[in-house]
This record gives C-alpha cells, structure tokens and sequence, in this order.
C-alpha cells in the first residue's frame, strides 16, 4: 500500500460513535466496580451469566457493523476479536498464577482482576494510538509488527516447548521490588485496600502488589496484542473495539475457566502459531505493496486459519489429557495383578508297603 494511501485510510469512528463506545465502557467499568464493592467469592452460576453477557455484546456490536458499515469492517471486527479473545486466555493464565503466588483471597480476586482489566484498557489504548502514529509514517511500519510478533512468537513457542510448571518469581518483578523499597508493606491483606495507616506511618498492603505486578504483565501482554490486530485492521476504532470488548469479560470469564485453564496444555503451541501467521500476514501486506505479484492474506482466510489453530489446540489437549488420565490406570493394572484362585494342596500320598523277600 503506498504512503499517500495509508495516511489516507478511512475509518469508520465518527466523533459520535468514539464517544458512545467510551461512555458505554466507562459504564460497563463502573458497573463491574459496584459488583466487586462487596467482596464475595464468586459462584460458577454467576460467572457463566455474566460471560455469556459480555459474549453477546460483541456478538451484537459485530451484527450492528454489519448494518451499517457492511460486511468487510464487521469480518475484520470478530476475526480481531477472536485473536484478542485467544491473547486474554493466556493473560488469565498469568493472572491465575499471580493471585495464587500473592495468596489473594477467593473473596478479593474479582477486584485484583478489575484493576488489571483497567490498566490492559488504558495501556491498549496509548499503544494503540502509537501505532495509529505509526502506521502514518509509511508501509515500513508493517515490517515492523511483522517482526515483533515473530520474535514473540518464536520466544512462546520456545517456553511452550520446553514445558515445566509455569511459575513467577515475585521477588524478581522490578516494579514491586520498587514499592518495597519505598513504602513499608503489611504482612496481610486489608480487604480491597491498596494501602493503610500503621503506627501513624502509611503502609501497602499485599493488595497494592499484585494490582502492580499485574499492571508489569499487562505492558508485556499490550506490546503483543496490539500489533496482532494492526494485523487484521488499519481502522483504530476496530482495533480499540476488539481489545475493549475481549478484556471487558474476561474477570468473569476467569472463574469459569479457572479449573479448565491449566488443561489446555497446548494453548502456548497454538498462540505461538497464531502470532507467527499475523506476523507473516504483516510482512505480506508490506510486500504486496512493493511487488504486487506477492499474494496478500484475506481477512476472512484469516479468521478461518485462527479458529481452525484454536480448535486444533483445544482437541489435542483433551486427548493428552485424556491419554494421561488412562495410562495411569494401566501401569496400576499391569504392577498389580488380579490373584489367582488358590489351588487346592494335593493329599499325601499313602505310604508304600515294605517289599516282602
């Protein structure tokens, strides 16, 4: 695509459409505050209502670009959803070991999860606006997303590969080394408070560490996400739309993977793969512009190929899985056999006579 076409590439958010979708995520944020008010574990009930609840809403907002924008805005708005969506699941894996390796209480994690939805939000939004600035520079942009996501790419894939327990040094994270140096902590947690007054001294509570290390995760997981969209669309509207709508649900969609999260053994493999297509996508898109013989990647093959990798990972995980759970059985089986019937002894044999001369 030449320079002049890219600085002129439309977009559909109008001044109008921005502000109703800002309004609609600060009231949709506000809402999820007043719901995490009261700490309360969450029940699986509730986590599924508000799950399908924030499924359907971009299920709807996709069906509404459609109507008024046609289809081409609409097929690139759910195929960055659905990469945004896939991102979110391994950022809920993160999440997952923060709050474990925190000891956040079941009541509190709700809220650790809002405050780190927040700041994915903000974060999106300014890396967004970069590579808005970015992309105006001229067509080398592209070779430049192409190769951070296949860097990135190649470095999951690698952890994926080498496997082991996921863990998380805490003590390593600079930002909550930072705190610590500067602000005593207490040595329990406060309900949702982020700080308190000890012995007329303020104090961070564990409360304010892991919002921080979650917050040090969310620039890793933006510098990655956002590029992989820029894949799909050039239209910031879209691009900001699809990282609101994925991250919008993902506190509730916590508690109903927390359980199935740690059996997508393959999930790493298929992000890996989906990265490394976006990638090579973002460097054809450059190419095709350069040499129009090289052939440019559909949005709608795109969408195909994610949901295809998804699918691929999700099904090879649950027959690892279920090939482990069997061979556990057949080791007991075959180091412990069923006993035989024991055999009856045989009688004694009758003494023979003495032979007579």
């Amino acid at each position: 695509m030449p320079v002049d076409t890219l600085a002129a590439a439309t977009t559909i958010g109008t001044p109008w459409l921005w502000a109703i979708t800002v309004l609609a995520l600060f009231g949709l944020l506000a809402l999820d505050f007043v719901i995490t008010r009261r700490p309360h574990e969450v029940s699986m009930r509730e986590a599924i209502g508000w799950t399908v609840f924030y499924l359907a809403l971009p299920v709807a907002f996709g069906l509404f670009l459609w109507s008024r924008h046609g289809g081409t805005p609409a097929v690139e708005f759910f195929t960055g959803y659905v990469v945004e969506k896939s991102l979110s699941v391994d950022n809920l894996f993160v999440f997952m070991l923060l709050l474990t390796a925190f000891a956040v209480p079941a009541a509190l994690a709700q809220r650790v999860l809002l405050y780190g939805i927040v700041g994915a939000l903000v974060l999106r939004a300014v890396f967004i606006a970069a590579g808005a600035a970015v992309l105006k520079t001229g067509t080398w942009a592209f070779v430049l997303f192409g190769a951070v996501l296949l860097v990135t790419a190649a470095k999951v894939l690698r952890d994926a590969v080498r496997g082991g327990p996921h863990e998380i040094d805490i003590d390593s994270m600079r930002g909550v080394r930072l705190l610590r140096r500067f602000m005593p902590v207490t040595d329990r947690y406060h309900g949702s408070r982020l700080t308190v007054r000890r012995d007329g001294v303020r104090a961070l509570t564990p409360m304010a560490l892991v919002v921080a290390a979650v917050f040090l995760t969310d620039i890793v997981f933006a510098v990655d996400s956002v590029p992989a969209v820029y894949g799909v669309t050039e239209d910031p509207y879209l691009v900001f739309a699809t990282n609101a709508f994925a991250l919008l649900g993902l506190r509730a969609l916590y508690f109903v993977l927390h359980n199935a999260l740690g059996k997508l053994r393959y999930l790493n493999h298929g992000l890996a793969l989906i990265l490394a297509f976006i990638g090579v996508k973002l460097v054809l898109h450059w190419a095709h512009g350069v040499w129009p013989a090289l052939p440019e990647v559909p949005t709608l093959l795109s969408l195909s190929v994610i949901i295809a990798v998804l699918v691929a990972v999700t099904v090879a995980s649950l027959v690892a899985n279920r090939r482990d759970a069997r061979t556990p059985a057949a080791t007991a089986a075959t180091s412990h056999p069923e006993p035989t019937e024991p055999t009856e002894p045989a009688e004694p044999a009758e003494p023979a006579e003495p032979a007579r001369h």
